[in-house]
């Protein structure tokens, strides 16, 4: 049920949401050179499809069976595919970088929204789309000596992201959320362990207690997450998620000593402000058309 009466407990909990995200994301990257990403993301879909359970809890049986199932098995496979290539990517970035360049995500959503939901997109959000493309390039820096290839999997998980959360629209109003995060949870979990003994090595204790703790944290950021978006409009909390960058870029100098150069709060900045623009856009669209 929504309670959208509550602004302030929304934004609170959309910043906590991104405290959580950016300590999972630095667990991650301190993991992915001594773990495999495939028994990084094993471990984090057993908390997953845990919660999944949970939220699914109170639905009957019958609602558990999707509508749609083929769209829920692709857009698990995005979501997996973006989740891997995102660790993939942040073994070679600064965690700033890899953050800087999944807040794409909007941008690409609002490009593939054209062929894939038929929405017409005006010249103003074509600019800010535009805009933020060239904010990515600041990060990424083709051509330069400073090119990250790995940048280019973080271009793949913003992609694959986007195709997620475009199903998710088409997904409305067919399935249950707690339907498709079901189903995310539970495809995910099969595709992991399928491939988990061709990639698996045994953790250190050590290492078992950080993938729990990035398991735990980036499982109850998509709670709290959820909660937000229960006591504040999505216009209103989805700002405060790029706050994101803050965090990281602390945890970031903490645990690795690395701190983003000019070029990525450059593209930081110019990608945030285009994804803010399109949200506004987006926002006063939805009033001129309630329906």
């Amino acid at each position: 049920m929504l309670h959208h009466d509550n602004p302030i407990r929304g934004i609170a909990l959309s910043l906590l949401a991104s405290i959580m995200f950016a300590v999972s994301d630095t667990a991650a990257k301190f993991l992915s050179n001594d773990v495999p990403v495939t028994a990084i993301n094993w471990v984090r879909y057993v908390i997953f499809l845990g919660m999944a359970l949970y939220l699914a809890r109170d639905l009957p049986r019958s609602a558990w069976r999707p509508r749609r199932p083929g769209l829920q098995v692709i857009r698990a496979i995005a979501v997996l595919g973006s989740a891997t290539l995102f660790i993939y990517g942040v073994q070679a970035m600064t965690i700033a970088q890899a953050i800087t360049i999944s807040f794409l995500s909007p941008l690409v959503i609002t490009v593939l929204a054209i062929p894939m939901l038929g929405e017409h997109v005006g010249p103003r959000r074509g600019a800010a789309v535009i805009a933020g493309l060239f904010g990515v390039l600041l990060v990424v820096r083709p051509g330069l000596d400073g090119f990250e290839p790995a940048a280019l999997f973080g271009v793949a998980s913003a992609t694959c992201w986007s195709v997620g959360m475009i199903l998710t629209r088409r997904l409305n109003g067919i399935d249950s959320a707690e339907t498709t995060v079901l189903w995310s949870a539970a495809i995910g979990q099969i595709l992991l362990t399928l491939m988990l003994p061709f990639d698996f090595a045994w953790p250190t204790a050590t290492q078992w207690v950080l993938l729990v703790i990035l398991s735990v944290f980036v499982s109850l950021g998509q709670w709290v997450t959820i909660l937000a978006h229960r006591y504040a409009p999505a216009s209103l909390v989805a700002p405060f998620s790029y706050s994101q960058l803050i965090w990281v870029i602390i945890t970031g100098y903490l645990v690795f000593a690395d701190w983003p150069d000019a070029a990525t709060f450059g593209g930081a900045a110019i990608i945030i402000a285009s994804g803010l623009y399109i949200a506004h856009r987006e926002r006063l669209a939805a009033r001129a058309n309630p329906a």
